[in-house]
């Protein structure tokens, strides 16, 4: 094996096994996160740690060394040894107990195109560094990540694109869950959308990018911190609350909202009275003019001729490994520079950021990744 990637391989597994350590030594619960860097509510993830470690070895969609087949077994730490991208001929079901380290892949990492990935009914799941990006093949009604009753995971620096119903369906009682330093965008026919979040407890948002989204960058119908996250381009709605008869929680910090060519006027929609909703520090430029011209968000930008949301007078939730909140201006300047899998970007990301940072210019929701990009022969 190669010298360098043997050093990686040894020390990103020793780093996800050093948690077990500590309370091995201790015989305590002392908590320690998942990686440096770790917060909110999925931080204390321990993913793979103490099992096995697999090294997939191909890019083919199935077989020995696959991407499929490493994650079909629980209690594994799952590295790699090429980067490129996998063309998925179906959709995957992970196990529990998982440790997936993209950015153990060289060159320019790792890419699953073609069908969606699922964490549902599963726990305890660290991913970072991968591309999950179902595309106009895949099937309707499914989405990039699907993850329903699912509990203690994080997912970091990950690119979560191309989904058909929504980029990322979290739903069904799912609970303590981290997405942070992610891009969520270019949801693509028949629904565009960015996220659904329903009937969940405790999961984070934190400095992600939101991008090309017709609506539901998320739509927040549980329990859900979101801070530092920013949102360009949307199409009918930004953030979109819960307007159900269940009641929900949402604290809304240190966010830039920023229009682009297919955004409407207003940035968050549908919040009713069975919203309860922490709003602070947050931004809105909707001038489109390729300057970042922002003003604060005040209550009127949640309010609807339906109804307005219930203010809290405090943050609601508060994760074991608390969030870093940075001021808008600065969260924006983090998530172009390293939101998604941004050890080194492939073309697809670059050419999202660079809508970003044309701050109104330029971007469009597109029907399908055809219309965008061509990932290259299956």
């Amino acid at each position: 094996m190669h010298a360098r990637l043997l050093i990686q391989k040894l020390y990103h597994g020793a780093l996800l096994l050093f948690p077990l350590i500590i309370f091995s030594s201790l015989g305590s619960t002392m908590s320690v996160p998942a990686f440096p860097g770790a917060q909110g509510f999925g931080a204390l993830a321990t993913g793979g740690a103490g099992g096995q470690t697999y090294e997939v070895t191909s890019l083919d969609d199935s077989g020995p060394g696959t991407f499929r087949d490493a994650v079909s077994q629980p209690r594994r730490i799952i590295t790699f040894r090429f980067g490129g991208i996998i063309h998925l001929r179906s959709n995957i079901q992970v196990a529990s107990d998982l440790s997936i380290l993209g950015q153990t892949a060289p060159q320019v990492g790792i890419t699953l195109y073609g069908r969606s990935i699922s964490f549902s009914g599963q726990h305890n799941i660290i991913v970072r560094y991968l591309r999950l990006r179902e595309g106009i093949q895949g099937d309707r009604g499914k989405c990039s990540v699907n993850l329903a009753h699912g509990s203690d995971m994080i997912f970091d620096h990950v690119s979560i694109e191309w989904g058909r119903w929504d980029c990322l369906d979290l739903t069904q009682g799912s609970h303590d869950i981290t997405f942070q330093n992610c891009i969520i965008g270019e949801g693509i026919a028949p629904q565009h959308f960015g996220a659904l979040v329903d009937s969940v407890t405790d999961v984070t948002f934190s400095h992600n990018l939101w991008i090309d989204n017709k609506s539901r960058n998320p739509k927040s119908k549980g329990t859900v911190q979101y801070i530092n996250n920013i949102v360009y381009n949307w199409g009918v709605n930004g953030l979109v609350g819960g307007h159900s008869a269940s009641v929900h929680a949402v604290d809304v910090i240190g966010n830039y909202f920023i229009k682009g060519p297919s955004s409407s006027g207003r940035f968050a929609g549908l919040f009713t009275s069975t919203d309860r909703v922490f709003f602070l520090n947050n931004e809105a430029d909707l001038g489109g003019s390729g300057k970042l011209k922002g003003r604060p968000i005040s209550r009127e930008d949640f309010c609807r001729t339906s109804g307005s949301p219930v203010l809290a007078p405090a943050p609601q939730l508060r994760p074991a490994v608390e969030v870093t909140v940075d001021s808008p201006e600065v969260a924006l300047k983090k998530v172009a520079e390293d939101a998604g899998c941004s050890r080194q970007r492939d073309a697809v990301d670059k050419a999202l950021v660079d809508q970003l940072k044309s701050m109104g210019i330029v971007g469009s929701i597109i029907p399908s990744e055809t219309n965008f990009f061509n990932p290259g022969p299956s």
